[in-house]
């Protein structure tokens, strides 16, 4: 839902940041890669119960992926780039909870799980709406820097990273955090079921 406002408000410091990459010789691979990488030592800080170091982490780690997708527009986008990319995304994703599993099972275990489910929920009907509209040729005129069809929701990207966040700030609130977004989540399957099914209905 806040996706489109967070990229027109960050696209010009990130496409300034993204020229001087690209200056310096670095693809956008390389920055998406870098990007899991942090997300990953994100996580590990997280299941150590250092949810401080991760919440620093997590953020270098979504500032990669903001600029891969700028310095790829700068250069060469690649549909190999753009299946890395939205691949080490969802694995990023599903390191997150699991990370606050691992810190504490006893609490966090059933609330990870079921966020864990809610992601399952809103990635599988994002991906399978973005093979058919590609078959069917659709673009989306609200995100037209994507390398496939992105359909919104209320929990998008930037509403992830803010709960995500949350999380590393106040972790004894993480259950409640998890079944809040969750929730969400179940609104997001809803709403993309129901709108995929009509515009390609349609």
């Amino acid at each position: 839902m806040l996706d489109r406002l967070a990229i027109a408000a960050l696209k010009p410091a990130l496409d300034a940041a993204a020229a001087r990459l690209v200056r310096a010789g670095v693809g956008a691979d390389g920055v998406t890669l870098a990007g899991f990488a942090l997300g990953m030592a994100a996580a590990a800080a997280i299941a150590l119960q250092r949810p401080l170091a991760g919440l620093v982490l997590l953020l270098a780690s979504r500032l990669c992926d903001g600029l891969d997708g700028a310095v790829a527009r700068l250069t060469r986008p690649t549909d190999a780039g753009a299946f890395l990319d939205i691949s080490l995304d969802f694995l990023f994703y599903a390191g997150m909870p699991l990370a606050f599993a691992l810190a504490d099972p006893a609490a966090n275990a059933l609330p990870a799980a079921l966020l864990l489910a809610a992601f399952i929920g809103t990635g599988s009907s994002f991906l399978a709406f973005a093979i058919l509209a590609e078959r069917r040729g659709l673009d989306s005129s609200a995100y037209p820097d994507k390398g496939f069809y992105y359909l919104g929701g209320l929990t998008e990207a930037t509403e992830t990273l803010v709960c995500f966040a949350l999380m590393c700030l106040w972790p004894d609130r993480f259950a409640v955090l998890a079944y809040g977004f969750a929730a969400l989540c179940g609104v997001t399957v809803i709403t993309r079921i129901v709108g995929g099914w009509q515009l390609l209905r349609a």
